[in-house]
């Protein structure tokens, strides 16, 4: 076997794990309060794929506990019929399952109906990322959530889960308690490193009656970097020394949702180094000799049997690889490691889905969060021929669908490479990784028996000669010609693409007009900087990389600080001259100018590439639009638009 220490069996207490493979809780917004079919078949499809633990996502433990819409609940008895069924779906494969037992604290949004709640929280320290000051909580409501963690824990019993988990990390309530300079109580619960730790031990006394041989499991934040007063490493190992005994294992993460530099870290993006809290969990497991689950990018097999083979932690959670490839352990079990689906942490479909209230999925599987739709693939009834133009990620996600539903694919790329603007986007720092989208599907595409062709045009006249059918036009996007009030007569301006291929001769001083507020613009103007350029990134929007997800987003705005490259929000291109860029504010209307500029790069609005369309007006078969070829969007819709189109076939 590949990865020998990975696949062994493993015991903590009376359980025992078949494998080392962790899915750590995480938000899905599958479910609304209750455990229901989607959540279920959700964390079905990962116990199938192989996985050892399933550790399901935050369920409140009172009233005051719910963070989101959503929330899952386990404060009544309602919530006992939905873990029930998603304990048997999970124990169905051999694999355990563990709730965790929550509360947000201070870390409140906003209500259902759209008002500000009231939080509470060990004192009323403001915190920064949600601009919130809560309510320090009394000790009478203390002593109600310290019963809600205990009934809560023994609903999760009768329901038949392997044990439970209390969430002491990323800044919640429980982290806010361990704090000195958010705990500022006079009482019993603030001051020494005891009081601070007193919650936490009330709740395991309250919570351990009650499971029986069941698990009790700490998830808590190593260290909270970014946060301002945040915990250290040495902080942290000492309320762990009044802790660890009371628990019988540790998940270590790292970072605090309660500040933007922190919440970075909460759920790692692809700039992140793989496997980076490894190390923070390897001194855990040295000190206090509890068995240890680590999380922090481990986005692949290999990187957890190092992880485990180094002595830094027993189990590893390849949380978003499942959520990417949910036969991940099934396939690096069998030797099959070039047919894992690897997470890219591009983070837009996962924690981004959550940060827009919908539910989770995966911008390479868009099965993943749509079980109950798409989570059993059909062979079509009636087998067809298709030709498909442009191969994308739209294109090579419907090869990979329709060969695998039994018909006849080729598919055209008229360029030397697949990709489309994947080609582009792999070339920014830091986003390399990116490029797997295409590496994966086309794997996929191949493994499913689709014919693929490379440097080969789909035409109309090919189209008649092979009467095929169906014809997927899967042709993207292009460039939309710059069309503004005050003209360019005299300027240097080039395209996003043309600088992203390397066509382009650009000077010293350079502007990027950002219309699309994505990745394009950040990127751009990282990768100029870098050269020694000075930038000055002018954007049609709020702020750059509005449109993606926020840690991404962030963590790309803090490099853009450290390299000096000027941001102008709010502009939208009016014009440019020989040496001067000109912008209007849009709210005010007013000019912005920027002057002493050698070069404008421009990355704005797509066109679709749908030529192709009206040339085949008159083919008697089926034709369909997918991806930017039918609306210029991002990656996840084109990935979707192909497994749509392919499942109706």
């Amino acid at each position: 076997m590949r990865f020998p220490l990975l696949f062994s069996p493993f015991r903590i207490g009376a359980v025992e794990f078949k494998n080392r493979i962790v899915s750590t809780g995480h938000g899905t917004r599958l479910a609304d309060r209750l455990v229901n079919d989607r959540l279920v078949a959700y964390h079905r499809a990962r116990a199938k794929g192989g996985a050892g633990l399933i550790i399901s996502e935050v369920a409140g433990v009172h009233d005051t506990a719910y963070y989101v819409g959503g929330t899952l609940k386990i404060d009544t008895d309602d919530a006992l019929p939905g873990y029930r069924r998603l304990a048997e779906a999970v124990h169905e494969f051999d694999c355990r399952i563990i709730g965790q037992l929550f509360h947000a604290g201070r870390e409140l949004a906003m209500m259902p109906d759209g008002s500000l709640p009231v939080s509470y929280s060990a004192s009323d320290t403001p915190y920064e990322r949600l601009h919130g000051v809560p309510r320090a909580m009394p000790k009478a409501l203390i002593a109600e959530i310290v019963r809600g963690y205990a009934a809560g824990a023994a609903r999760m019993v009768e329901a038949g889960l392997d044990g439970v988990e209390i969430v002491g990390a990323h800044g919640y309530l429980l982290a806010q308690f361990l704090n000195p300079r958010i705990n500022r109580r006079a009482d019993e619960y603030g001051g020494s490193v005891a009081n601070r730790a007193r919650l936490i031990l009330d709740i395991a006394s309250a919570v351990r009656p009650v499971l029986g041989k069941r698990l009790m499991g700490l998830r808590f934040s190593a260290s909270e970097p970014g946060l301002p007063g945040g915990l250290d490493e040495a902080e942290t190992h000492g309320v762990l020394a009044l802790m660890a005994p009371h628990f019988d294992y540790l998940n270590v993460t790292i970072g605090s949702y309660s500040a933007i530099g922190s919440t970075l870290h909460t759920v790692p993006t692809m700039a992140m180094e793989p496997g980076y809290v490894a190390p923070l969990a390897g001194s855990v497991k040295a000190r206090f000799g509890k068995p240890v689950l680590v999380s922090g990018r481990i986005n692949r097999p290999d990187i957890a049997e190092t992880i485990i083979a180094a002595g830094q932690a027993d189990m590893c959670a390849l949380t978003r690889g499942l959520i990417a490839d949910p036969e991940l352990p099934n396939k690096a079990r069998a030797g099959r490691v070039e047919d894992i689906r690897a997470c890219i942490g591009c983070n837009q479909a996962c924690i981004g889905h959550n940060h827009k209230g919908v539910s989770i999925s995966c911008i390479q599987h868009p099965e993943t969060g749509r079980e109950l739709e798409y989570g059993e693939l059909r062979r079509a009834q009636i087998l067809k021929r298709v030709l498909i133009a442009g191969g994308g990620p739209a294109g090579l996600k419907f090869a990979a669908v329709a060969a695998s539903r039994g018909h006849d694919v080729t598919l055209y790329e008229r360029e030397a490479q697949f990709g489309g603007q994947v080609r582009l986007a792999e070339k920014l720092p830091g986003r390399a990784e990116f490029g797997g989208i295409v590496l994966h599907l086309r794997r996929e595409a191949e493994r499913a028996g689709a014919k693929l062709l490379r440097g080969a045009a789909l035409d109309a006249a090919t189209v008649r000669r092979a009467q095929p059918d169906a014809v997927i036009l899967a042709t993207g996007a292009r460039p939309r010609a710059l069309d503004l009030p005050g003209g360019t007569e005299g300027a240097h301006v080039v395209e996003a693409w043309q600088v992203l291929a390397g066509r382009a001769n650009i000077g010293g001083s350079v502007v990027v007009a950002d219309w699309r507020c994505d990745w394009v613009g950040l990127g751009l103007a990282e990768m100029l900087a870098r050269d020694g350029r000075k930038v000055r990134l002018c954007v049609a929007g709020y702020m750059p990389g509005e449109t993606i997800q926020q840690y991404v987003r962030d963590e790309w705005l803090g490099r853009l600080h450290k390299l000096g490259v000027e941001i102008v929000p709010l502009a939208r291109l009016a014009g440019a001259d020989a040496d001067s860029v000109y912008f209007e504010h849009m709210p005010s209307g007013e000019p912005i100018v920027c002057e002493g500029v050698d070069t404008l790069v421009t990355a704005m609005a797509r066109e679709s590439d749908a030529d192709m369309e009206g040339e085949l007006a008159d083919f008697a078969g089926e034709v369909r639009l997918i991806g930017d070829c039918l609306s210029p969007r991002t990656a996840e819709e084109a990935v979707l638009d192909g497994l749509k189109a392919a499942w109706v076939l």
